[in-house]
């Protein structure tokens, strides 16, 4: 049995409580004895604080970064008979809203060093059905902007970034989420921005996408039970903001802590035999929701399962190391998705990848010495010589 003291977690978000619980629980404890639980001051300052904080004019806070996206796609008007070009590596969520609004998701292979789309392969994707691109930026790592907006421009369509994973992450000095038309964020507890609970937020500088999305997360309504479009309820309560807000002054602090891990992670394994770390491009500015190695030993063949990765996390499981694979599956091969024709073999790097990838521990209060755990424990894993 490995001692649950020694092991090294894929996250850990006590630490991060321990640090800062205190300021939490005051700021909590003055919403409870405010009795405004829904909407109010605290929900309106958190909107202004992560607008300025990402650089755009309006965010309208909402339930989830599922529903951030939804929103997104239902303010810009896009429905049945719309195509949107996305990503099959990513959660189901980017393209499950695409199909929920009544469009369809078209799925582009990536590229295999960032896991983001390939540009190389967007532009053959469009055709007159296509209404937007929502660009995920994956694990933390900011898309090429510039020259999907390039394109995007070019074709007059509209860009949605899903920000679920990314947020404070920056392409070319801009904060993902201030590029694009609408940017969609996820506070997701596991996310480096995180509630304790649900939580998500629009971004844009568009007044009136800003204002109609403000209506459709307010069941459609223009003012007190009025309403014009059948939409949602979909609020980001006060006690979720309150918290958020507390969370987004240390937000730098804890990516730059992440960007440290990153480095570590990427110095060491960079030498290991069967081992592809993470490509960071020169205009960006990851912060490292997850860091993702792809497995390319010769055991892990082109045509397998995915086998040979389990294995290995199965070895680092046992040596009390944590990891975690996303994703096994392309979203272009899941089940739901069969009526869009997509066949094995369609999108080869998002398919290989599904089998390769291999999520290490990641947040910011991981210690040197869990780090070095981890890494070690992987080499030894995967047999490959030495201590570095």
């Amino acid at each position: 049995m490995v001692s649950r003291v020694n092991n090294v977690p894929p996250l850990d978000l006590t630490q991060q409580y321990a640090q800062i619980g205190d300021e939490i629980g005051a700021a909590v404890q003055k919403v409870l004895a405010s009795g405004g639980y829904i909407g109010g001051p605290a929900v309106k300052s958190f909107e202004q604080e992560f607008a300025s904080y990402t650089g755009v004019s309006d965010c309208v806070g909402c339930n989830s970064g599922t529903d951030a996206l939804i929103l997104a796609l239902r303010a810009l008007k896009i429905g049945p008979g719309d195509e949107v070009i996305t990503t099959p590596f990513t959660f189901f969520a980017s393209a499950e809203t695409i199909s929920a609004v009544g469009a369809t998701p078209v799925f582009v292979d990536i590229d295999s060093g960032t896991f983001n789309l390939d540009i190389e392969l967007l532009e053959a994707a469009i055709t007159e059905k296509t209404k937007a691109i929502m660009p995920v930026h994956i694990f933390g790592q900011p898309t090429d902007m510039t020259r999907l907006m390039e394109i995007a421009t070019k074709h007059n369509l509209a860009v949605i970034e899903d920000c679920a994973q990314s947020v404070g992450a920056e392409w070319e000095s801009r904060k993902v989420g201030s590029i694009g038309h609408v940017g969609c964020f996820s506070f997701y507890p596991t996310k480096n921005l995180g509630a304790c609970g649900d939580g998500g937020a629009v971004t844009t500088n568009d007044r009136a996408l800003a204002a109609s999305m403000r209506m459709l997360k307010e069941h459609g309504q223009s003012s007190r039970y009025f309403y014009e479009e059948i939409g949602y309820n979909s609020r980001l309560d006060a006690l979720q903001a309150v918290i958020l807000s507390i969370k987004l002054r240390y937000l730098d602090s804890w990516n730059s802590q992440r960007r440290e891990k990153a480095a570590v992670y990427s110095e060491f394994l960079s030498r290991v035999p069967g081992v592809a770390v993470p490509k960071e491009l020169p205009a960006a500015k990851p912060v490292w929701n997850q860091y993702t190695i792809r497995l390319t030993s010769q055991e892990c063949a082109p045509n397998s399962s995915g086998d040979f990765r389990d294995s290995v996390r199965t070895k680092l499981q046992e040596s009390g190391i944590g990891s975690m694979v996303y994703y096994p599956l392309p979203l272009h091969l899941q089940p739901v998705y069969k009526s869009l024709g997509y066949q094995a073999g369609q999108l080869p790097v998002a398919e290989q990848v599904c089998r390769e990838v291999l999520s290490l521990p990641m947040f910011p209060e991981l210690s040197r010495d869990q780090q070095e755990r981890a890494i070690y424990g992987l080499k030894d894993c995967l047999a490959k010589g030495d201590r570095v």
